[in-house]
């Protein structure tokens, strides 16, 4: 998972919880929107696909649960 699509994911997640929706991890201690958006991430408990586009024009839908990260 490269940056851009990290920060994209846990920006739109953490949007989502601001606005109301569940949360899909225990969220002990955290405060914030963005720390309960990245334990989700971090614990790749998240419904959400990335979508690559290919030089072909293409694209590839890839599950978060598939992506590693460091």
């Amino acid at each position: 998972m490269t940056r851009f699509e990290k920060a994209r994911i846990v920006g739109a997640r953490a949007l989502q919880i601001a606005m109301g929706a569940p949360i899909l991890t225990e969220a002990m201690g955290s405060s914030s929107s963005i720390d309960i958006a990245m334990k989700e991430l971090m614990e790749k408990v998240l419904p959400i696909t990335v979508r690559r586009r290919l030089p072909d024009g293409k694209f590839q839908d890839i599950p978060v649960q598939w992506l590693e990260w460091s």
